[in-house]
């Protein structure tokens, strides 16, 4: 599969085929210009950000692991450097609609945005994981979007960069939001998700992966159920209060428990079979999840 790498947001542009872009470090593009891809696999890798709404986009996309077809209104993420995948048959028309924001990290330099837009988790969610919006949130975004695009395209002045920054700022600060809705109101494949993780948390204890190779890592569990660990820990976290790591250690801590109150097994022995290489290191976690040693724990079923 051939790579499409992109230093600049004008490579990018000429590569498409769009006109020159209006700020060479910021870019708002309208979906429905795009009428025609190269008909092949390609990856594209861009050197800046990419955050894009799109609805009725009829090419196969592929990013991280996951692949996605687009029917509604979405949105997704890319931060510098990731691969996306297109897949396009011969002579296909693109059907498409939205808008693209491309932002250079050049352009967020000595702002306090080149800090915090790395705190945005959702850079590092897979297309699978993608933002679907109501048509009030769709609305919201696009006029964001369009605010952006009408800034750079006015004359630019002292005040025309802080503008720009708050305006991704408040972009960034909506998909968050959006984002923590869609975990709430998509509760039945929420729900499910859930129940595949206890169901692989179970069966991961229940196994000799533990003696084998330690607990089960977040990447581990997450891979398993085919989404990213900052996707699957952002979900627990609002459903449960729990990250998935604090989701392993709870498990961890019953079986744990389990083991203290109805075998004779030394905590040396338990540690052991717990994934433990340093009985030590199994005791401080107890204390610290329960308040008291496992000996402790042991002695107050006598």
């Amino acid at each position: 599969m051939p790579i499409h790498r992109f230093k600049t947001i004008s490579e990018f542009h000429q590569f498409r085929g769009y006109p020159k872009p209006e700020h060479p470090l910021v870019s708002v593009i309208n979906m429905e210009e795009i009428k025609r891809l190269p008909a092949n696999e390609m990856g594209l890798v861009k050197d800046f950000y990419s955050i894009a709404l799109k609805r009725n986009f009829n090419v196969k996309m592929k990013y991280g692991q996951q692949d996605f077809d687009f029917n509604d209104g979405v949105m997704f993420f890319m931060a510098p450097g990731q691969v996306l995948r297109l897949e396009v048959e011969a002579d296909t028309a693109i059907q498409q609609s939205g808008w693209m924001l491309l932002v250079h990290p050049d352009f967020l330099w000595n702002t306090p945005l080149a800090k915090t837009i790395k705190q945005y988790e959702y850079f590092d969610y897979s297309v699978n994981e993608a933002l679907f919006l109501s048509e009030k949130e769709e609305t919201t975004i696009s006029g964001v979007m369009q605010s952006i695009q009408q800034e750079y395209r006015s004359n630019i002045d002292k005040f025309s960069q802080d503008l720009i920054i708050a305006q991704i700022e408040l972009l960034l600060k909506y998909s968050e939001r959006f984002y923590q809705r869609q975990f709430i109101t998509r509760k039945i494949s929420n729900h499910q998700i859930l129940d595949r993780l206890e169901h692989v948390i179970t069966e991961f204890f229940n196994s000799d992966d533990l003696i084998k190779t330690g607990l089960p890592t977040v990447h581990y569990v997450a891979e398993t159920l085919n989404l990213s660990p900052n996707y699957l820990s952002g979900m627990l976290k609002l459903l449960t209060g729990q990250t998935t790591q604090q989701h392993i250690h709870h498990r961890l801590i019953e079986k744990a428990k389990e083991k203290l109150s109805v075998t004779n097994l030394s905590v040396s022995e338990i540690a052991y079979e717990l994934g433990f290489e340093h009985p030590q290191s199994f005791s401080k976690l107890f204390k610290t999840k329960t308040n008291f040693s496992p000996l402790e724990f042991r002695q107050s079923f006598n």
